[in-house]
């Protein structure tokens, strides 16, 4: 296909984009007529023009969930379910309507971007087999003989706050379980990334979720919107993926009004290879942990820990498959790297690899950023990297494998663990019972045993330490929009 049709194309595709408020069920400008520019991370262009939430339509969002909120909530298990499995089948339909959205807002190559639809969509249909196994529990107090009756209600009105680096999956992760719980939704996507969650809500609508039950307010006056909402007594739930310093920041509003708090936060993730790994299959589960989204995901590898045994041959085989990867425009055939999302993120990529290769790492491929348009950087691998390097301490956020060696178990579980983060960790072994061995003594919430990807819709996600608070998937994330009641009865 010419470029210029794949220009006409995506023209086609922005036409039918909504890029105003989504509030009870309709499309609306903000409140005093503002908007912001969403961008191309590829060619840097303007691509769409965004309504952008003031503090009154925060409110007026708020209104909306909470008029919704009985009515949704007394819809039988059931029905709920049948509306989110209605959603999955048609966010499906739209698959490539949407993960060309994608690509357009957040720059990610096609290929990833159909991944993540695909992931997105099954939250839906997790959570519509979950809507129905809100269980309780009957037993009989040992001392008074009361029966202990307990139930699980759904919370309320429930604030979301998501990323840009997945805008459709992050989003879905908790508007499912929120509403298979019973709970209505104001949702604050990334600015950089509004496009998809604005262009799911006629998907949503069709799907049969009622007015008020979904609202969506893209806004860049995002500290603003969100506190206004967390100090409104109807808010109950406040979930949020994001770094771990605007984390702590929502953690301390939400203490205002006791808000309950899911916080999924930064990762700082090992990737440990023992010397009787399968390197083939390392490397192979290495491209996925670290290159997934181009490196911009909070499970991304960062550190590579390689026995020194095995060294050469993995750093060779890593950076001939990084070196392979073709870097372009995400729309385009055969490109596996796009930009990262702005200048921002990608000046900070380059501003952690030169500080790298200054205190003595060694560039093996990549490592310094193209000219021209867009907001790229090469797959590089850096080799001989030092502890003061400080991208063995930040989230990298980018398409960059810093490697060191190890010699023994014990040295690389306390070097594995040396952070303040505990989302998730990585080790390749042909030992299982050395590899469960090792995942105990790992502080992170999730281990990828000989394995490079660790998100499933019905796995619990989430981490330790400042990584978070909180499970998201599987029946915990159902949970987190849910408190439980007890009754206590004599009969």
């Amino acid at each position: 296909m010419t470029r210029r049709k794949v220009r006409i194309m995506y023209e086609n595709l922005l036409a039918n984009v909504p890029t105003d408020l989504w509030i009870d069920g309709k499309w609306r400008k903000s409140s005093d007529n503002q908007r912001f520019d969403v961008t191309d991370p590829a060619t840097e262009k303007v691509i769409a023009s965004v309504a952008s939430a003031t503090v009154e339509d925060a409110k007026a969002a708020v209104d909306a969930a909470q008029n919704a909120f009985a009515g949704w909530a007394a819809r039988k298990p059931r029905e709920r379910a049948e509306i989110l499995r209605k959603a999955y089948e048609l966010t499906i339909r739209d698959a490539e309507r949407f993960a060309k959205l994608i690509t357009l807002e957040n720059g990610k190559a096609l290929s990833d971007s159909r991944g993540e639809i695909a992931y997105a969509a099954e939250f839906f249909r997790w959570y519509a087999e979950e809507a129905v196994r809100n269980l309780g529990q009957i037993s009989v107090a040992p001392a008074s003989g009361a029966r202990i009756v307990a139930q699980h209600r759904p919370s309320g009105v429930c604030v979301l706050v998501t990323p840009w680096n997945f805008p459709a999956a992050m989003a879905t992760r908790k508007i499912g379980p929120a509403l298979a719980a019973g709970c209505p939704v104001v949702l604050k996507p990334a600015s950089d990334t509004p496009l998809t969650m604005l262009a799911l809500m006629p998907i949503l609508e069709e799907a049969g979720v009622p007015p008020g039950v979904v609202n969506v307010i893209p806004s860049r006056s995002s500290g603003k919107v969100v506190s206004t909402m967390l100090h409104d007594p109807r808010v109950r739930v406040v979930s949020f993926t994001g770094s771990t310093e605007v984390g702590r920041k929502l953690l301390h509003e939400a203490a205002d009004n006791v808000v309950k708090s899911a916080m999924e936060l930064g990762g700082n993730a090992p990737f440990i290879v023992f010397d009787d790994a399968d390197i083939d299959a390392a490397i192979d589960g290495a491209m996925i942990a670290k290159m997934r989204n181009m490196g911009e995901a909070c499970t991304a590898a960062n550190r590579f820990y390689v026995h020194e045994k095995v060294h050469d041959e993995f750093a060779k085989k890593l950076t001939a498959k990084m070196s392979g990867l073709k870097m372009g425009n995400g729309l385009d055939d055969g490109v596996a790297l796009g930009p990262l999302v702005n200048a921002e993120g990608r000046d900070k990529v380059i501003e952690l690899v030169e500080d790298a290769v200054k205190k003595g790492a060694k560039v093996l491929t990549g490592g310094k950023a193209p000219g021209g348009t867009g907001f790229f950087y090469p797959a590089t691998v850096l080799d001989n990297v030092p502890d003061s390097a400080a991208l063995l301490n930040d989230e990298i956020f980018g398409p960059v494998a810093a490697i060191q060696t190890f010699k023994a178990e014990d040295e690389v579980i306390k070097r594995a663990n040396d952070t303040e983060y505990g989302l998730v960790a990585y080790l390749y072994t042909k030992d299982l019972t050395r590899g469960m061995r090792v995942s105990e003594k790992l502080d992170f919430g999730m281990i990828g045993l000989n394995r490079g990807l660790v998100s499933d819709p019905a796995a619990p996600f989430g981490g330790m330490k400042q990584s978070g608070i909180g499970r998201e998937g599987a029946h915990e994330g159902m949970m987190e929009f849910l408190e439980t009641q007890y009754v206590s009865v004599s009969w």
